[in-house]
């Protein structure tokens, strides 16, 4: 498979599917010994079962290990750790994962439980800017000296990384697929402070730092919205890639976002990671294609519908994924609108003080909603009661005022 291709295929047998798509890309190609050691990393952000639109469905999983086994390859590992606030054992067995690795012999790895070290993109990145002028390497070069991400220590007893990520929308940004899904191989520390540093820098130097071998994006039924899920959207559809980069930029042109929108997208091309030249890229389909493609455009809206009621500086995603539905959700049964106050949220309100404010991070907040993060229910009814109390003590001022 060359590095320009992405391979598709259409259908409901997902395990089936998977072993038909790895033979087209010849994947047993691309691993140079059997015994290469070879790790999964599926997205098991949450414990949600995959047609909720969030997870990684394990039939795509149980054909990659039943092709790599019928392959001759049998040192295999699945490796994840899931978002802050949730713990990845509980996703590993409310996911299906428990019953993949007694079923095939394949050991979870939960890397919420690992330790880590620095990495050093400046050793990592590859010469991305070589067609860049003088000033211009000089400035990437010392940015890039200035990134040093920590990384789950078992990511270097992989010899071989097939990323496994789900298509979906995201709140902070617009997108995840290949990139972002490495984001499970660093320790919950980091994934705070990837927040701290604007989400989308670490993100294209992560790509740099943690070599993505081969791709299986799950495009069954992604949510596009947002990676918590709840809202899925039916596509039946399974890809086979090799560059993160040309595969980030392919899933913004199907939300219909243009790559600028999605600025570690670029980064990472201009690291050297990958490239985002979908002309150049050749999108291959096996079988006829039951489903629409791409171009007809698959962009939802919720998120954008309700960003204007949010105040948000460097929230985690874990928080702001709770926040949206409730915000959906009012906004459907008409409260949304009688709201009086932005809702603050995210690591940069600690210290500070204001009026409403939802997770432990505003805890100096007039009004704070508890927990990192709190629960939709916990948001929901402290909202509902807040524009309640507040629409009580309007009545009472105009009252006073006759």
């Amino acid at each position: 498979m060359d590095r320009n291709e992405i391979i598709k295929i259409y259908g409901t047998n997902y395990k089936e599917m998977t072993k038909m798509l790895l033979e087209q890309a010849d994947l047993a190609s691309e691993i140079p010994f059997s015994e290469t050691r070879i790790g999964i990393k599926p997205n098991l952000v949450t414990p949600t079962p995959a047609d909720y639109g969030a997870t990684t469905h394990p039939e795509i999983v149980a054909g990659i290990i039943e092709y790599l086994q019928e392959h001759g390859f049998f040192r295999m590992t699945i490796l994840e750790s899931s978002w802050v606030g949730d713990i990845t054992t509980e996703a590993f067995e409310y996911c299906g994962y428990n019953a993949l690795s007694e079923r095939y012999g394949v050991e979870l790895w939960d890397l919420q439980k690992d330790s880590s070290h620095i990495v050093d993109c400046a050793e990592m990145c590859h010469a991305g800017c070589g067609e860049s002028s003088e000033a211009e390497e000089l400035s990437c070069t010392a940015d890039r000296a200035g990134m040093r991400l920590r990384v789950c220590d078992r990511v270097d007893q992989i010899d071989f990384l097939i990323n496994v990520p789900v298509l979906k929308g995201h709140c902070q940004t617009k997108i995840t697929c290949a990139l972002k899904n490495s984001k499970g191989l660093i320790p919950n520390s980091e994934k705070r402070r990837f927040h701290t540093m604007g989400l989308h820098r670490p993100i294209a130097y992560l790509g740099a730092a943690i070599r993505q071998d081969f791709i299986v994006v799950d495009h069954i039924c992604g949510d596009l919205d947002f990676e918590e899920g709840g809202s899925p959207v039916v596509r039946n559809c399974i890809m086979a890639a090799k560059d993160p980069v040309l595969t980030d930029a392919l899933v913004c042109r199907m939300l219909q976002y243009d790559v600028s929108e999605v600025p570690y997208v670029g980064m990472a091309e201009a690291l050297g990671v990958g490239s985002t030249d979908l002309d150049a890229a050749r999108i291959i389909t096996i079988g006829k294609a039951e489903e629409r493609e791409e171009s007809e455009g698959l962009r939802r809206h919720k998120v954008c519908d309700v960003q204007y009621a949010v105040e948000e500086v460097d929230a985690c995603s874990a928080c702001y994924a709770m926040l949206v539905p409730v915000l959906d959700r009012l906004k459907e049964e008409g409260l949304l609108g009688r709201l009086n106050e932005k809702i603050a949220i995210g690591q940069g309100y600690r210290g500070k003080q204001g009026k409403l404010g939802v997770g432990l991070c505003t805890s100096g907040f007039d009004i704070c909603i508890r927990g990192c993060p709190p629960s939709e229910e916990q948001i929901y009814k402290e909202l509902v009661k807040y524009i309640e109390t507040q629409c009580e003590d309007k009545k009472m001022e105009l009252y006073g005022k006759g």
